[in-house]
């Protein structure tokens, strides 16, 4: 039996917001005016829908069977220039880091990063003015008004982008999940086969003085995972918004340097912006090498880039880390 999936990071749905109401045509008549001049009032405004930001949730499993967003009409104005009410918008919470996209044009819309931000992801419709606006000194008694702007409607494409201070990049099976299983209490999947981890794991790592960080164990990048191979572009938007990157290479690998330029590599041919970001290495699976092997893999890698050796199993190595990771999450901003 397959494993149910909580973890939803794309999702579309069909937005129509609300018509605005129509401006009265009205003229006022009371037993003191026989022929008053005109009083229409305006018509309401239609209902947006709106997201805003929860920092409770971090998926978007909640929205997956509301398929249709139909928001309220405004109300049409009435005598005595009474305007219309205003339709009730509709709030939809999405986690931080949602993108909303309109699906024909691919644009960006809306971008929820606060918890409690409100966007406008879809406008309602203007009310209409009612006949009393188009009064003039040689047509006092306008048989007109305005009807209201209708909705607007299509459909859009809600993708979440996982929010985390530390993102574990690697090759599938270089034991991103049995590390991040024992740095925090999350219990993420954990197997001998390539793509275990289908969808990204977070978990809060618990530091000194009770300070603590979020780090994401991410789906396994392979080789041409920018071109979209190995459901790449879904898997790389998540390392978009992480404020740190930890490189896990395992020390059984065939070439270190080469797994590292690789997944370099494909950081930078899907968005260029992400070489700028602090990057750390960790060699896994250490507790089977001696200080000669660990000498040779220290030189196949990257000077310039701290590189430790930790193991899950003996826990060797991982309190070094921890402590590099919170120092590179607080450096002061240059």
């Amino acid at each position: 039996m397959s494993e149910r999936n909580n973890f939803i990071d794309y999702i579309r749905i069909f937005c129509r917001s609300g018509h605005g109401g129509p401006g009265a045509k009205h003229f006022m008549r009371n037993k003191l005016t026989a022929k008053g001049g005109p009083d229409g009032g305006d018509g309401g405004r239609g209902a947006h829908i709106i997201l805003k930001g929860n920092a409770q949730l971090w998926t978007l499993l909640h929205l997956r069977y509301y398929k249709n967003v139909l928001a309220d009409d405004g109300e049409g104005g009435s005598k005595n220039n009474s305007t219309g009410r205003d339709g009730q918008d509709i709030i939809i919470e999405v986690p931080l880091g949602t993108i909303a996209r309109d699906e024909e044009t691919g644009k960006v819309l809306v971008e929820i990063l606060e918890d409690g931000q409100q966007e406008i992801l879809v406008k309602g419709g203007r009310g209409g003015l009612g006949n009393q606006h188009f009064a003039t000194p040689t047509n006092q008694v306008p048989e007109h008004a305005q009807p209201g702007e209708p909705g607007i409607e299509g459909w859009k494409q809600l993708e979440l982008k996982v929010l985390a201070d530390v993102g574990l990049v690697g090759f599938p099976n270089a034991g991103k999940s049995t590390l991040l299983s024992v740095i925090t209490a999350a219990k993420p999947k954990i197997a001998n086969y390539a793509f275990t981890t289908l969808t990204p794991q977070l978990g809060m790592v618990e530091y000194r003085d009770g300070k603590s960080f979020c780090i994401a164990d991410l789906p396994g990048i392979i080789e041409g995972a920018a071109e979209g191979k190995g459901l790449g572009h879904r898997f790389l938007r998540h390392i978009e918004r992480n404020s740190c990157l930890l490189f896990v290479i395992p020390a059984d690998s065939a070439n270190h340097k080469k797994e590292f330029d690789i997944l370099l590599q494909e950081l930078k041919e899907y968005n260029p912006e992400m070489l700028q970001k602090d990057f750390l290495i960790a060699v896994s699976k250490s507790d089977m090498l001696d200080d000669e092997l660990k000498n040779e893999i220290s030189k196949e890698l990257p000077a310039n880039n701290p590189h430790y050796f930790i193991s899950s199993l003996t826990n060797n190595g991982l309190v070094e880390l921890k402590d590099a990771l919170w120092q590179v999450l607080t450096k002061p901003v240059a």
